[in-house]
């Protein structure tokens, strides 16, 4: 028989998540963000459950290609806009709309040949100093792209550094870094420009969505559509009414009596106080597993919450069963998401939290040699 490790991908959860957007963001049309291949869970694999979006968002070219060929014939938006002068050609015969975030964007459009003209959104640095025009070249950015024949129209857009905190946080040093203050930098720097704007996240969309210069025309959930909290650990997904779209299950696949003093794994760095009961699982960090997961990280044996022994390594994990005295070999384990038996949620976020990481990472590090299936019938009933 194959491997125990599994990959489960709940379509009702991901149609639960975008409904929970969609009333969050209220008036503002939803982009549906499946960026790095639906953050891991295959775009092939969520397109049916998230094709109630206005819009999909994403990176990459043959990503866009793959939603056309599945019959999406709505908006896609290229977050990050042509790497290179022949990526417009392909924006042009798969009609998609693209960011524009610097002159040398501008240069390609200017240019590109083409037919039909492309629709853009142009980026502003609002305060996360990542892609965008500074707020002082946003006029002669918008200016020289609305002359522009190959441009259609020009819509408007900047991303949040710090949604998941206070609207209106400081650096500590007095320094105001938070929402608002990218919110007032937008708002001055655009005034009056004509065209549609988008600016929310996740976590801005779920946190101030209320506020409708937030929610402006366009929001974008992406990891709250796959069922993680956006500020973690100041909320979990339970609090924002979001369930998990992924699980990762196994099996035990060992169990073994140690004594007092042993040592579990490599490097020794966990050693029982006292005779304890204990099962190995096949997963590991080649699974995509966080290897920097130690002792205590949550996982669930037969529904029931237990946690990591010292190290993770390659392909197995080493487990504590005490208190579960009826796990034994061909026990399922959750190493995240819900319990196919008991319902029970390992949410995402509190391994992740663990590992000392993000549930985003989590969900996209998942390795190839993990098989996947998709359960039309979990993950959408009520946790």
């Amino acid at each position: 028989m194959p491997r125990p490790i599994l990959a489960t991908i709940h379509p009702g959860a991901l149609r639960h998540n975008l409904a929970r957007a969609r009333r969050a963001a209220r008036d503002a049309r939803v982009w549906a963000v499946v960026k790095a291949d639906a953050y891991g869970h295959g775009i092939e694999r969520v397109f049916d459950a998230l094709r109630g979006a206005d819009g999909f968002a994403l990176l990459d070219l043959a990503e866009a290609a793959r939603l056309r060929a599945l019959g999406w014939r709505g908006p896609i938006l290229l977050l990050e806009g042509a790497f290179e002068p022949r990526d417009l050609e392909l924006c042009s015969r798969l009609g998609l709309w693209h960011a524009v975030h610097c002159d040398a964007q501008i240069d390609m459009l200017a240019a590109h040949k083409t037919q039909a003209g492309h629709r853009v959104f142009l980026k502003m640095d609002s305060g996360m100093h990542r892609l965008g025009f500074a707020p002082h070249r946003m006029g002669a950015a918008w200016t020289r792209l609305n002359a522009l024949p190959q441009v259609e129209e020009v819509s408007l857009m900047t991303h949040f550094a710090n949604a998941d905190v206070d609207a209106d946080a400081d650096d500590g040093a007095g320094a105001r870094v938070g929402l608002d203050a990218q919110l007032e930098c937008f708002a001055r720097a655009v005034g009056d420009l004509p065209g549609e704007r988008s600016l929310a996240n996740s976590a801005a969309l779920l946190r101030h969505g209320h506020r409708p210069e937030v929610r402006a025309d366009w929001v974008r959930p992406g990891i709250a559509l796959y069922g993680s909290a956006p500020d973690f650990p100041g909320h979990d997904a339970a609090h924002w009414d979001l369930r998990p779209a992924m699980t990762l299950s196994t099996r035990l696949i060992g169990v073994q009596e140690i004594g007092a003093g042993a040592a579990v794994g490599y490097g020794s760095t966990f050693v029982a106080d006292r005779p304890m009961r204990i099962g190995t699982a096949a997963c590991g960090y080649a699974d995509g597993y966080p290897r920097h997961a130690g002792t205590g990280t949550p996982v669930m044996v037969d529904g029931r919450r237990t946690r990591l022994l010292g190290r993770v390594s390659m392909d197995m994990l080493a487990l504590d069963l005490t208190g579960l005295p009826n796990a034994g070999v061909g026990s399922p384990v959750t190493l995240w998401g819900r319990d196919a038996a008991s319902g029970a949620v390992l949410p995402i976020d509190r391994v992740a939290g663990a590992a000392g990481t993000v549930g985003y990472e989590l969900m996209c590090a998942v390795a190839p040699r993990v098989p996947v299936a998709v359960d039309e019938d979990a993950g959408g009933a009520d946790a």
